[in-house]
């Protein structure tokens, strides 16, 4: 049936691995008109009981783990929160209900979050409970749109809708959502079967490829990138891009036995091929918003050219170049890192009380000039051309990025 079109399993066994590794296991399905319940202890299974006759249809699984077998048998509610909302994007319109009953009046609270676009209605009718439970019920009728919006919900979207589309092909599914916002981070997440594919695979490959052609042709094809500028990366059209790509396959291939990357060469072209397609269509039919996500991609791209700039300044500066810069390091005399320590003060004035007060064996003083840039929230190139950090780095003496070395770190405090 379609129901079972595709699965995150692979050999079937997932069941069995679960009663092999509990201490007991209780199975309830409801189906062909009769309600039926198995117990399992120590993986041996009891006797198969029909229970009364029922139109209900469903099937309910409880299993204990086994404490001699596991370090620790207790849930973390935040964990399953998390994978259970992320099943509810990924199956739009899906209500699931995450019900905590741990009984300790300490820790459990009569608690009910709605993370739901759509809340459902509260049962007036409803018996309340015995005790106290926390409850999270999610429900997404927008699906992968809902997810984006709920990633960008601390940020600020550079355009106002979401971008979304699906396709099938053949034994294959593609399903889309992405919007770009303001910040300077990629926030973007794979799935292959509802399985979060951390490490990406064959699909992440197809949707960068396809979104770095399309940006680059219409930037070019629109003017707004010179020839002689060369193509825009896909970090820098990434920038700021919240995007959520979910595949369903039907014979599906993971690498490695966690199954956090796809493996399916013939997905890549799937998705590489749909992404072309959809993607060089909204941008031909949105073109201000693709203007403005073309612009951002620039401002990237020219932030990156500067960043290299200012890194060549930086890895040119040595320790020995701390006399002209602003902050003046008083160092200390040791050359033992494990026993020297650093104080950085705010001006000249805190830094010559500092420089009074300190043990010059093995306290090195440097002062910097007012409240330094953030470099949470600034540019990489402006944090490297700022002359108070570029002080800081040069008096560690570590270097940066792809020169960054720890075992240089002139001091261990």
């Amino acid at each position: 049936s379609d129901a079972y079109a595709v699965s995150g399993g692979l050999h079937g066994v997932g069941i069995s691995v679960v009663n092999a590794l509990s201490s007991r296991m209780v199975t309830e399905i409801d189906r062909d008109g009769f309600h039926w319940s198995q117990e399992y202890k120590d993986a041996k299974p009891g006797k198969l009981v029909k229970g009364e006759p029922t139109d209900r249809t469903g099937t309910t699984q409880r299993f204990w783990a086994d404490p001699d077998v596991f370090e620790t048998t207790t849930y973390n509610f935040e964990t399953i929160s998390r994978r259970l909302q992320e099943m509810a994007f990924l199956n739009k319109g899906l209500t699931i209900t995450l019900t905590d009953e741990r009984v300790s009046d300490a820790e459990v609270t009569d608690e009910v979050v709605s993370e739901t676009a759509e809340a459902p209605k509260h049962d007036e009718g409803a018996a309340t409970p015995e005790h106290k439970v926390k409850t999270r019920t999610y429900h997404y009728p927008g699906g992968l749109e809902d997810f984006v919006k709920h990633i960008n919900r601390t940020k600020q979207p550079i355009h106002n809708t979401v971008v979304s589309f699906t396709s099938k092909g053949t034994g294959h599914e593609l399903e889309v959502a992405m919007q770009w916002n303001s910040g300077y981070s990629e926030s973007v997440h794979t799935f292959a079967n509802t399985i979060n594919t951390h490490e990406g695979g064959t699909h992440e490959e197809g949707f960068r490829a396809a979104l770095t052609t399309v940006v680059n042709k219409y930037a070019k094809d629109k003017k707004l990138i010179k020839e002689k500028d060369g193509n825009l990366t896909g970090d820098d059209i990434r920038e700021g891009l919240a995007a959520i790509v979910s595949v369903k396959v039907s014979e599906p291939q993971f690498e490695g036995q966690t199954k956090t990357k796809l493996g399916n060469t013939e997905v890549k072209s799937f998705v590489q091929r749909t992404c072309n397609e959809h993607l060089a269509h909204w941008f031909e039919a949105n073109p201000a918003d693709a203007k403005t996500i073309v612009q951002k991609a620039v401002s990237s791209a020219q932030a990156r050219v500067a960043a290299r700039k200012a890194r060549e300044l930086v890895r040119r500066k040595s320790a020995t170049d701390l006399g002209g810069l602003p902050g003046k390091l008083a160092d200390c005399r040791s050359k033992d890192p494990s026993k020297s320590e650093i104080y950085i003060v705010e001006g000249d004035s805190a830094g010559g009380s500092a420089k009074s007060g300190r043990d010059s064996m093995y306290q090195a003083i440097l002062p910097l000039r007012g409240k330094i840039i953030n470099v949470e929230k600034a540019r990489i190139d402006k944090v490297l051309k700022n002359n108070e950090v570029q002080s800081i780095i040069t008096a560690f003496g570590t270097g940066i990025h792809d020169e960054f070395d720890i075992s240089k770190l002139r001091y261990h405090k």
